[in-house]
């Protein structure tokens, strides 16, 4: 634990809130009765996450509307990012996990380290107070952050959706269009993306395509693939 205080640049005062991050779900299942893990703290921490990175974007954006915002913040929040971000503290060599996961790959698996960095920012939020855990954050998704403010129109959210869902599954999203009203050189469309069965996000749009990314982007703000995930 001090080796990767060291790497977090923090020093827990509650060193079992840093154990209680690192508990992956699988030992209580294992064991067959309460263990305390990680869900609590990675909901608590999702949170943190979330306001620092709106607070972060809206300052540095000043001109940019929320759809735009929204674009930004998905693609720095993604699973896929913050497995990179939980990879570089090395976070799935920390984990502690049920034989049977780590047997199946579970310290290299996305969801297990990205849901692991969103708790240690929640137990380092609960640890000492939000600016810490702003700093924490801002600080360690330093080189995301700036290159959001080289490119920040490079946000492909259909396929960001695809590429985190391909991570779980070999299932593709798809998009249905529930309805379309209007007079036909102005149509509003209503998009839902599904995937195994399950609606994931739903957006509205003056054309299909235009639905299709805003329902893309709903489902990587709800993130509802992530209890598959995690089963």
């Amino acid at each position: 634990m001090h080796h990767l205080e060291g790497q977090l640049g923090y020093k827990f005062r509650k060193r079992s809130l840093l154990e209680e991050a690192l508990t992956h779900p699988s030992v209580g299942h294992e064991k067959q009765r309460y263990h305390a893990d990680n869900q609590r703290l990675e909901f608590l921490g999702d949170a943190v996450l979330q306001l620092v990175i709106t607070e972060y974007l809206y300052a540095k954006f000043p001109q940019e509307q929320e759809g735009a915002l929204t674009k930004l913040r998905a693609r720095l929040v993604s699973r896929e990012a913050l497995k990179w971000q939980g990879q570089s503290l090395q976070l799935g060599e920390y984990l502690i996990m049920g034989r049977g996961e780590e047997a199946s790959g579970g310290r290299t698996r996305s969801s297990a380290i990205a849901d692991a960095f969103e708790a240690v920012v929640g137990a380092i939020y609960l640890d000492s107070d939000f600016a810490t855990a702003r700093r924490f954050i801002v600080e360690q998704m330093a080189e995301a952050l700036a290159h959001v403010l080289e490119r920040p129109v490079d946000v492909n959210p259909k396929g960001q959706l695809q590429e985190i869902l391909q991570g779980i599954s070999t299932r593709s999203p798809v998009y249905e269009t529930i309805s379309a009203v209007g007079p036909e050189h102005a149509k509003t469309f209503v998009v839902e993306a599904r995937w195994e069965g399950n609606t994931l996000g739903r957006g509205t749009g003056q054309s299909k395509q235009a639905a299709e990314i805003a329902a893309a982007l709903d489902a990587l703000e709800r993130k509802g693939w992530e209890k598959r995930a995690r089963d």
